[in-house]
């Protein structure tokens, strides 16, 4: 069922609207960035973007920052003590964040109170508690006989430090999160920060500079550019002055920061597109048709490890599409703005012809369009797609093998374990993947067959304290847990022995 749109003006945004620099808010030098309501269409914000030397005088001064080492150069202690306060200052801001998370990307109540708003603010708490919780060196372990070779006792240590400048590039669809996945851990481990918001979603972004600000972070240690098109992230991800390129973001895109980075042998981290599997085994199938809702109430499926294949036994997929109908006729799709929403809008109008064109494109390569499969009848303003399940002969059509990022499900039948497997890894994609059974010994046997950087049995855990991230095209390194703080820090081998 639709929702009405509220097109009352937006008020309690996060208030700022410059870009921050060296320790300061300054006047954007660049084209402006309009930001949008997804659910309305109507302009929420201006905000001054940058120009590309501006962008350059950002990564000059996180230079500047790093190598006299202000940040990079304190204890542990001084950096958690100040990165605590950073998280307390977003905490105290959290009204506000949720105002500008419903207007700027169209997060619905049960998304801030998760994956948009709630877990974020955790995160930027945890992610301190964690990285003290790490050593800062580890002894490599050697044969005694190796260690007391010619009568010397010598150390073979592994100390951690960090790289040195980071560029951290994030996208549109969970934007505080993503923005403090990048910029907490790298914070932490020492580095200085050059982020760079999607120019839908900049407004949560520029809030990370007045938290950074209050929580007396040293100028140039943190950075925020803003821009409409791509030249600043450009030269981010070639500049030489940079020594990471932290990235969340399309495949496609993806593919150009490897090249862009390669000519300066940068550190890369990349979380890339995904095309994830919910498999149901036999004995699970029941719960397949309530499995819808993990795509379309996740952010509209704007989200890259929302799992967006379903795979069941090819003897009960018409009874679990037609038993589809009735939970989706319980999914309310409207303005965020109203609590009981459960599907919001795409973030864009381009992103929703990408919808109309996947779903064209599957039917016309055989696939039935069961449900759904256009605009919701009564939202004619927003960005709205309707929930949609596509019912395709086989793995090869175009819809279960691209990224769709909107609220399609593709529903694909199975005949026997072997072969859910062989579908399920068909694929450039490997981000996450889901699997149930009411055996778990045995729905766990067949997890640990699909090649994915997260898969799921039975559930799910989002925190910052398990890692994420892609294998095959779907990305490099891990975010998140012990190995999102390590990926921002580079190993160095000191050897110590006695003359």
């Amino acid at each position: 069922m639709t929702s009405t749109l509220d097109t009352t003006a937006v008020d309690g945004l996060v208030a700022v609207r410059r870009p921050y620099i060296d320790g300061r808010f300054v006047e954007g030098a660049g084209p402006s960035v309009s930001v949008d309501n997804p659910a309305t269409e109507a302009e929420i914000a201006t905000v001054e973007g940058c120009s590309v030397d501006q962008v350059e005088a950002a990564i000059l001064a996180a230079r500047r920052s790093f190598d006299e080492g202000p940040w990079s150069g304190a204890t542990r202690a001084e950096r958690v003590a100040t990165m605590l306060r950073f998280a307390e200052h977003l905490d105290a801001r959290s009204e506000e964040l949720r105002t500008t998370l419903i207007a700027e990307a169209g997060a619905t109540a049960m998304m801030l109170a998760t994956a948009q708003l709630g877990l974020p603010l955790r995160h930027a708490h945890d992610a301190c508690d964690l990285y003290l919780s790490l050593p800062e060196q580890e002894y490599n372990p050697r044969p005694v006989d190796e260690v007391a070779a010619a009568g010397r006792v010598v150390a073979s240590v592994r100390v951690f430090e960090p790289i040195g400048v980071v560029s951290a590039i994030t996208a549109y669809n969970y934007p505080l999160w993503l923005n403090i996945w990048k910029v907490v851990p790298a914070l932490l481990a020492g580095n200085s920060v050059v982020l760079r918001p999607s120019p839908f979603t900049p407004l949560t972004a520029l809030v990370l500079g007045e938290a950074a600000d209050a929580a007396g972070i040293p100028p140039g240690v943190f950075n925020v550019v803003v821009e409409g098109g791509f030249e600043g992230s450009h030269l981010m991800t070639t500049h030489p002055a940079v020594d990471h390129v932290s990235f969340t973001g399309s495949t496609t895109v993806g593919r150009q920061i490897m090249a862009q980075a390669s000519a300066t042998v940068k550190r890369v981290m990349l979380e890339l597109g995904g095309k994830s599997v919910q498999l149901y085994l036999p004995d699970a199938v029941d719960r397949a048709p309530t499995g819808c809702a993990a795509v379309f109430a996740n952010h509209a499926g704007q989200a890259c490890v929302a799992p967006t294949r379903m795979l069941v036994p090819n003897a009960s997929k018409a009874d679990v599409i037609e038993r589809m109908r009735s939970v989706i006729d319980h999914l309310s799709v409207g303005d965020p703005l109203d609590p009981t929403v459960q599907v919001g809008p795409l973030i864009s109008a381009a992103q929703r012809e990408r919808c109309e064109r996947l779903v064209a494109a599957a039917a016309a390569a055989g696939g039935d369009v069961a449900i759904g499969g256009g605009r919701p009848a009564g939202l004619d303003r927003g960005w709205f797609f309707e929930p949609t399940v596509v019912d395709v002969p086989d793995n090869s059509n175009p819809i279960a093998q691209e990224e769709v990022f909107g609220p399609v499900l593709t529903v694909i039948g199975y005949d026997d374990v072997d072969e859910a497997v062989r579908i399920a890894n068909d694929s450039i994609f490997g981000l996450a993947g889901y699997v149930y059974g009411n055996d778990v010994a045995e729905a766990t046997r067949v997890g640990r067959q699909i090649r994915a950087g997260t898969v799921s049995v039975n559930g799910g855990a989002g925190s910052a304290y398990g890692s994420s991230g892609g294998h095959t095209q779907s990305g490099l390194d891990r975010e998140r847990g012990p190995e999102g703080i390590r990926a921002y820090q580079q190993i160095k081998h000191l050897a110590i022995g006695n003359l």
